[in-house]
């Protein structure tokens, strides 16, 4: 799998295009929106909007045996390195928990995805994904991470890893640890200290004092 910088690319480009425009309002380790947390400044929520969040983070879609698939799969697609954590490091895979409560449409081609990953694992190794050697995970995955050059029977198995690999590229990208390795810093105050030099020897008013 490609690593870290090459996920970047991914992640941005599934921000900028809005993949999650409609529920993409959680950051997992930011106090205002960690999925399964109430708390935080919710002073820029409506009321509605925040009655909304805590009710989808009191329920449950995915199995426990689907969200120990998912961290294994979300940890292929962006793994622990030098650099930073993994994605189950930044809590995506509970991010992609609250999302597919918040946008539904997500749910079938998720679920049905996990299961297809299972059943190609059954078949060929006589164990389900998570229960696969690494060699074993990263050989399916590899079969379904490149649209271009995946067989004809691997249609489903990458229309799910596209999904999956957007979904975590965007949680881990918009949580607290991703902005950090992006190197993200946003705006900070600074010093004025008048017009550069170069500018003033321009205009001829290198002499004037201000």
């Amino acid at each position: 799998m490609k690593r870290r910088d090459s996920i970047k690319a991914l992640g941005i480009g599934a921000l900028s295009a809005g993949a999650l425009l409609k529920g993409c309002k959680p950051e997992p380790e930011s106090k205002t929106a960690a999925p399964g947390s109430a708390e935080g400044d919710h002073s820029d929520r409506q009321v509605s909007e925040i009655e909304r969040d805590k009710q989808l983070m009191a329920e449950t879609f995915f199995t426990p045996h689907e969200m120990a698939t998912l961290t294994v799969l979300a940890d292929i697609i962006i793994p622990r390195d030098e650099r930073s954590g993994s994605a189950s490091d930044a809590k995506v895979p509970e991010f992609i928990e609250f999302i597919v409560k918040d946008m539904p449409e997500h749910q079938l081609p998720m679920r049905g995805g996990l299961r297809w990953l299972d059943l190609k694992c059954l078949n060929r190794y006589e164990k389900s994904f998570k229960d696969c050697a690494a060699e074993q995970q990263l050989e399916i995955v590899n079969q379904i991470a490149y649209p271009s050059r995946a067989k004809p029977e691997m249609r489903q198995g990458v229309a799910f890893f596209n999904r999956m690999r957007n979904l975590t590229a965007t949680g881990f990208f918009t949580s607290k640890m991703g902005i950090e390795d992006l190197g993200y810093a946003g705006n900070r105050p600074n010093r004025w200290e008048g017009v550069p030099q170069d500018i003033l020897k321009e205009y001829g008013l290198e002499d004037i004092t201000f």
